[in-house]
Parts: structure tokens; C-alpha cells; sequence
């Protein structure tokens, strides 16, 4: 068979998703998308995406179909059109016929035969879904539907203990004779082109440790399973507790629990980050910390489009978008969410819950990041430090994203103000 990917991004996933379908968003030792293709075991023939972001894949995934409805693609086998927001169980599809897949009555994929899936495209998706949920016989997808950011965050753990016990057989990597490991050594695998320096502990007594490809891990740095270092990415002197995964060409120091690194970003002073998602591009400056728990050991709540939105969880840190900055010694509240292409400069308190996109707080005032130019310059050189352009469809992308933002942006932006009249008065 082969799988279509659509992008089921609901605003619930923002500011993740603004600049990404869902199925690009990592949990585990990988993406969504990689799971999915792994639990079909089949390769991907197209995708369904936002159309802001069609001409970015179409440039980084040539050999995969992008918004082409599939009569203009071969369809010579079955077709598994999936949703990109389902994270699959840890085994392999046994299904043959067609069917559709539901976990908790929402769609996580629809199995057709090649004349049941012709004509299906972008325009049509949702109409066809709803016939195929009426026609077709109905299974239990199982594994889960990614609701909101803080789901990936919650089963990052879960899902790198997994990934590991369903790629530990194929893995050539070796097992450092030099590091300190506390627990079993078969939990650890260290990439053949990985380097650890001397005087690194790794704990994989609650769960595997694995370091990728290129990936440098300096002296004084202590690892907790479960954990990934991704691919080129350096640990400096940190201290990384279990249920992190960090993407590649990022740049990690101080203390970090719990959370995700997508890829590219720095977090390379001291300062804590924990039970977060940190988007692309991002730069969390010497000593920035975030909050992930309560005074109250109260429950979270996030703001999704500046309304706070209860998590259930106690222990929620703070979701940041692509190319995002902190200033020396920022500090996030509990449950903060941070836009994309924000800028927060410390006011000695803690920065606002919610930072819409394309804003800067400074001396504890909320404006609109007006520089169109600079922004984009900025980006553009920190893209070309890690060897990656600044293409025209990145362009295309961030000024929609401005646009689609503006609602939210100025609605925070009146609020600020009222809270400083208030204030005043």
C-alpha cells in the first residue's frame, strides 16, 4: 500500500503548528509522520497540507505529491490516508481491507482500495470522510489522537521507550565503554559517530538513553532515560532529566525535564526548561527559566488564542514557536504559550501567559514587533548559521502566519493596554 498524510492541525496545536503540519511535530525519538509510515509499512505518496505550507514541502520533499488529488498520482495498490495527528501503537498494521480507524470516535485513518481513494484531494477531504465513515467497516485505530501541545509533551516518555524497543534490534550504534551508566547498559545506545566526553553519567534505569548521529556530549553532563540526543545536536555541562528528546542541531546546557526540542534552537546557558515544546529557530538566552508547576500544585491551564484552557496536568511548562527569542534572565510563567517570531526581554517579573505571535515584551510592555524587514533578516542569518536558506516560500509562510495572527495580536495588544490604564489610574 501506499499512505496520503492530510494535515488535521486544529488552532489547539498553535503555535506549534503555524508554520508546520501536525505530522512534522516530533514525540518519541521522531515525527508523527514517521510513525505512521512505520506502522503501515508503506511508503508516503502524497500529503494534504495548509496551502501557506505546500510550496515549503513541495521544495524539501520533491518525490512526494503535495495538494495533488490522486487521479493525477499512480494508484496501483491500496491507499492508507491518515491523519497527522495520530500517534499509532507501538505495533505494526495487520488490517488488509478497507476500513476506517477511529480512536475515540475520531478518524485516525481510512484503508481503500485504489478506486475508493481516486479523485480524493484537499478540496473534497473532509465530504469523503464523512461517506467513508458511514460505508466503511470500523476498527479500532488504537494509540492516540494529538489534541493539544501539552499531549506531546505527556506521552514523550512513553513513546521514546517504544521507539526504542522497536528500533533497538536495527540500530547499529555501540555501547561507550567510557561513560558512567547507572542501570542496564543494553538501555543505552550511543550513535558509531556520537561523542561523549570523559566524566558523562547516563541513567537508564527508568529508561533508555539515545545519543544520534554526530551528536557531543561534554564533560559534566548527566543523562536520565528516557531520553534522545538527536542528530548533531551538543550537550554542554547539562543536566538532562527523563522524558526529553532533543532534535537536531540544537544546542542544550543548564537544566532541562520533560520536554522537546524540535530543531535548530539554543538553549545553551544555565537556566531550567521543563515539560515544555520549544519550536525552530528559537533562542532562550542565559538564564531564562520557566515554571512547570504551581505554588498550589494546582491544575494548568494554558492559554490557546489568548483564552486560558484547562490541561488536567499539574505539571505544564511553556510552548514556544519558530524563531522565537529570550533576553538574559527571562522567566515564564506556568502554562505560558509564546508565539512565533516573538521577542521577550526580562522586566525583573514574569512575562505575560500569552505572547501572541510577532510581539516584543519589554520593560514589562506588550507592542507589535513592526520591523517586517528585520525580522526577516534576523531569521535569515540564523537560518544560514545552521546551513539552512531562507527560502521566498519561508517568506510566503511567515507573512500569512502575520496575517492570520493579527485578530489574536490585537486583541492581546488592547488588553495590555487596558492593564497598564488600569494600572495608572
Amino acid at each position: 500500500m501506499n499512505v496520503v498524510l492530510y494535515d488535521d492541525a486544529t488552532g489547539f496545536l498553535e503555535p506549534l503548528t503555524l508554520t508546520r503540519p501536525v505530522f512534522e511535530l516530533r514525540c518519541g525519538l521522531d515525527t508523527l509522520a514517521a510513525k505512521q509510515l512505520w506502522h503501515f509499512g508503506a511508503p508516503l505518496q502524497a500529503v494534504f497540507v495548509r496551502e501557506p505550507l505546500a510550496q515549503i514541502w513541495r521544495d524539501e520533499h520533491p518525490d512526494v505529491a503535495v495538494n495533488t488529488p490522486l487521479q493525477e498520482t499512480p494508484l496501483a495498490t491500496a491507499v492508507a490516508i491518515v491523519n497527522g495527528r495520530w500517534l499509532p501503537p507501538p505495533t505494526a498494521a495487520s488490517i488488509q481491507e478497507p476500513a476506517i480507524g477511529l480512536v475515540d470516535d475520531e478518524i485516525a485513518w481510512v484503508l481503500l482500495c485504489p478506486k475508493q481513494a481516486r479523485g480524493l484531494s484537499p478540496r473534497n477531504l473532509a465530504e469523503r470522510l464523512t461517506t467513508y465513515q458511514k460505508e466503511l467497516p470500523v476498527r479500532q485505530a488504537g494509540g492516540r489522537l494529538v489534541r493539544f501541545p501539552w499531549d506531546l509533551v505527556r506521552f514523550n516518555g512513553e513513546q521514546l521507550c517504544q521507539d526504542f524497543a522497536r528500533h533497538a534490534a536495527t540500530m547499529p550504534g555501540r555501547l561507550d565503554a567510557t561513560s558512567a551508566v547507572i542501570g542496564p547498559r543494553e538501555r543505552l545506545w550511543l550513535a558509531a559517530t556520537a561523542h561523549l566526553d570523559p566524566l558523562v553519567v547516563i541513567d537508564t534505569r527508568l529508561g533508555p538513553v539515545v545519543i544520534d548521529d554526530h551528536a557531543v556530549v561534554t564533560a559534566f553532563t548527566r543523562i536520565e532515560g528516557p531520553c534522545h540526543i538527536g542528530p548533531h545536536t551538543h550537550v554542554l555541562g547539562a543536566k538532562v532529566r527523563g522524558e526529553t528528546a532533543l532534535g537536531p542541531m540544537c544546542r542544550v546546557g543548564g537544566e532541562i525535564e520533560a520536554s522537546i526540542i524540535h530543531a535548530y534552537s539554543n538553549k545553551y546557558h544555565d537556566g531550567f526548561l521543563g515539560h515544555a515544546y520549544v519550536g525552530e529557530w528559537v533562542n532562550l538566552g542565559a538564564g531564562t527559566c520557566n515554571s512547570d508547576l504551581r505554588n498550589d500544585y494546582g491544575p494548568v491551564q494554558v492559554p490557546i488564542h489568548g483564552k486560558l484552557t484547562a490541561t488536567g496536568l499539574t505539571k505544564v511548562g511553556c510552548f514556544i514557536g519558530d524563531h522565537s527569542k529570550t533576553g538574559l534572565g527571562t522567566l515564564l510563567n506556568t502554562g505560558s504559550s509564546v508565539g512565533v517570531f516573538c521577542n521577550l526581554l526580562p522586566a525583573g517579573r514574569l512575562a505575560p501567559k500569552h505572547v501572541p505571535s510577532f510581539t516584543t515584551w519589554w520593560n514589562g510592555n506588550l507592542r507589535e514587533s513592526a520591523d517586517w524587514g528585520q525580522l526577516l533578516t534576523t531569521a535569515g542569518e540564523v537560518m544560514r548559521r545552521r546551513g539552512r536558506p531562507l527560502t521566498d516560500a519561508h517568506r510566503e509562510l511567515y507573512l500569512h502566519v502575520f496575517d492570520e495572527t493579527a485578530l489574536e495580536r490585537r486583541r492581546a495588544l488592547r488588553d495590555a493596554d487596558s492593564g497598564r490604564r488600569r494600572q495608572a489610574g
